[in-house]
């Protein structure tokens, strides 16, 4: 019956391991950041489906937009040129081409307006593909696999990542302000 107890005690205090079990608290501190910031967006998506007023729809697209925009470029201006060599370069080449395609979604929907024919729709697409391009990433053998078995430094490129995220929220989040 002790066992039991203990069981149920550490299934309580369990919880917050299965949603580190998606962000890999073992990964090295690079992945960590960026699938911390694919649940984040996924959350967000998630919750742009369940909303009917035209202004909750743009402050959260908004948010979106400002968490991918900053996610793409620590990724294009960190991650992706410090991995060349260590993963494929067709993995890299396509991830920069899916970016250029999420950019242009965005950049669309940004001149659009909540209501306007096919805002929803888009939104909804740019969903998917970023569901599509983090399940590339993730994947075993994708991205985040073949860099981690690769020689570069994750923790210090995280390092990085993390302080140049923080100047670009800081500078992007503050241009949405005025």
């Amino acid at each position: 019956m002790a066992a039991a107890t203990k069981t149920s005690t550490k299934a309580k205090t369990a919880k917050p391991r299965k949603s580190t079990r998606r962000t890999g608290r073992r990964d090295p501190l690079a992945i960590r950041l960026l699938k911390q910031d694919h649940r984040e967006v996924e959350a967000m998506f998630d919750e742009y489906e369940q909303l009917e007023a035209d202004k909750d729809k743009l402050a959260l697209f908004n948010k979106i937009a400002l968490a991918l925009k900053v996610h793409t470029q620590i990724e294009e201006e960190i991650l992706y040129p410090e991995s060349r060599g260590e993963v494929e370069d067709d993995l890299i080449d396509e991830a920069y081409v899916e970016h250029d395609g999420a950019k242009k979604l965005i950049a669309e929907i940004e001149a659009m307006k909540p209501g306007q024919e096919f805002y929803d729709a888009k939104v909804k697409v740019l969903g998917e593909y970023i569901k599509h391009h983090v399940k590339e990433e993730e994947q075993p053998g994708g991205f985040f696999a073949q860099a981690k078995k690769g020689d570069e430094d994750l923790e210090a490129i995280g390092e990085r990542m993390k302080a140049r995220k923080e100047e670009l929220m800081e500078k992007m989040g503050g241009e949405k302000a005025h």
